[in-house]
């Protein structure tokens, strides 16, 4: 039977070997956890995950994918018992699929309740472009259910995953990661790994989950702050600043904080744009709103 068609709008590009899931194995130590496999398509990562003996949580957006996985591992399994009797005359003590059989879930990735899993659940996959920000985003605040998570995402998505203050790649999605996580580089995959070969390149990144730097009812508005600091890039902070709390909060808030007029959110890391925000906040308190200089 041929396997399904691979769908361009999901941005569905499968891996071509195991040997290529090799940083992520390591880094998550999935080996008797519990794993969330976020787009197992054809089943590559998957397989390497089971071999290492997770127990696979499969979610699959598309159904013909979800079916050729199950018809996979099934395949997986008639070829293992065939090696254990060859090799063994009995169960071998350890091998393919000794993780049990993937469940697998047909449904949007992006609609993960992942404030209801199991804790500890690991997390893993190979993400398209068009979600993967979007998935994190949601992931990101749930350390107490995942500790870890590792994924392949494209490289341009992993350099702002990675990005501290002055890197090009710098802005409000790279901090949304520092508080909410420590991201580490796995290494690159390239163009010709997958199955079609993409425009770019990918990457690995790996993320061991932590608690955020304030009160989890207080992060949106920390995060509408960065959102605001970094939504006008080739402007000043005064002047970002300046387009959501008016110009005299701003100022009142760069002065508190020694920054001079021409500081902008790309030099600033995470002490201090929290800094900033709780300045922000104390300066709602004792200056006047100026409805004519808010820039709306």
């Amino acid at each position: 039977m041929r396997p399904p068609r691979l769908d361009k709008a999901l941005g569905q590009h499968h891996l071509v070997s195991g040997s290529l899931c090799r940083p992520l194995i390591e880094f998550l130590q999935p080996g008797g956890q519990r794993v969330v496999e976020v787009g197992p398509g054809g089943g590559v990562l998957t397989a390497e995950l089971l071999a290492a003996g997770a127990r696979v949580l499969a979610w699959e957006v598309d159904l013909a994918w979800a079916a050729e996985l199950r018809r996979r591992w099934q395949r997986w399994q008639r070829s293992e018992r065939s090696e254990r009797s060859e090799r063994w005359g009995t169960a071998s003590p350890s091998g393919r699929g000794s993780g049990g059989p993937p469940a697998i879930v047909v449904e949007d990735a992006l609609d993960l309740p992942w404030g209801r899993l199991p804790p500890p659940t690991l997390v893993a996959g190979n993400l398209p472009y068009n979600i993967a920000t979007a998935l994190l985003g949601a992931l990101l605040p749930h350390h107490l259910q995942v500790p870890r998570a590792a994924f392949l995402v494209q490289r341009e998505v992993a350099e702002r995953l990675l990005a501290g203050p002055g890197d090009p790649a710098y802005g409000s999605f790279s901090v949304l990661v520092a508080a909410h996580a420590r991201a580490v580089p796995l290494g690159r995959v390239r163009r010709g790994s997958f199955r079609p070969p993409p425009k770019v390149e990918g990457a690995y990144v790996g993320f061991e989950l932590r608690p955020p730097p304030l009160p989890a009812g207080e992060m949106p508005a920390f995060l509408a702050t960065v959102r605001l600091a970094f939504g006008q890039r080739r402007k000043t902070l005064r002047n970002s600043l300046a387009a959501g709390w008016g110009r005299e909060r701003a100022a009142a808030v760069l002065a508190a904080l020694g920054l001079p007029d021409d500081a902008r959110a790309e030099r600033l890391g995470l002490p201090e744009l929290l800094a900033l925000h709780r300045a922000g906040q104390l300066a709602v308190l004792t200056v006047p709103p100026c409805g004519d200089e808010t820039f709306q």
